[in-house]
């Protein structure tokens, strides 16, 4: 007996956007299809497999607001600073805050403090922050961050290297020792400079994808 074909990921998707297709045409006679209600939708997913209820999620997925990235600001050409934001369609309830709370402690492993003046609130720690402030029709999250640390390791690093190369350059190194001093100087610096500026790429994709994760379970609970 011939085993049964398995198919990739990519195959089940065409699989079931040919599927959906030939399901639009087929309601719809030969004319331009309109697409699809939530029940077809669910039609089609109960006929592959797929609960009502992921088909309900999914789609409800799509009407919620999405995280947008805020300015980011930047030292000496690296990025130093990582900021998301989402506008909310009504404001939030204190539950909800108190959620959103405990989900940034336990992302982040910070306790932080708790800050409300009139209807502003925000949680902070130390450069880590999360204000919600009111819209006309709601409430903007606004997540940011910065390293801190990177600009007293890149500027001091920067400038021992220069003070290093400066010297060498300059004819200070007057003996085999001073030479020696400012080699290692200069060597040291730029370790302490590059080393910095290396790490922040995977430090802000780290945060963006924390803050990412964060809108999205806060967006998702106003569903509930």
């Amino acid at each position: 007996m011939t085993p049964e074909r398995s198919y990739s990921d990519d195959e089940v998707s065409k699989i079931l956007d040919r599927a959906t297709e030939t399901h639009v045409q087929r309601a719809s006679g030969d004319g331009p299809a309109e697409g699809l209600s939530l029940s077809e939708l669910q039609q089609i997913g109960d006929e592959v497999g797929i609960p009502k209820d992921a088909i309900r999620s999914a789609a409800a997925s799509l009407d919620r607001p999405a995280a947008s990235s805020a300015p980011e600001q930047s030292f000496l050409g690296a990025r130093t600073g990582v900021g998301r934001s989402v506008t909310l369609p009504r404001a939030l309830t204190g539950a909800e805050w108190n959620r959103l709370v405990v989900d940034l402690r336990e992302t982040f492993g910070a306790k932080g403090t708790i800050e409300q003046d009139g209807a502003f609130r925000q949680w902070t720690n130390g450069n880590l922050q999360a204000l919600v402030e009111p819209t006309d029709g709601g409430e903007r999250v606004r997540l940011r961050t910065r390293k801190g640390s990177a600009y007293s390791l890149m500027a001091s690093g920067g400038l021992m290297a220069c003070v290093g190369a400066g010297g060498l350059l300059g004819g200070l190194g007057g003996s085999p020792e001073e030479i020696i001093v400012l080699v290692a100087l200069g060597a040291g610096g730029l370790v302490l400079h590059m080393g910095s500026r290396l790490s922040l790429p995977a430090w802000a994709h780290t945060r963006a994808r924390q803050m990412e994760d964060i809108i999205n379970r806060l967006t998702t609970n106003l569903d509930e």
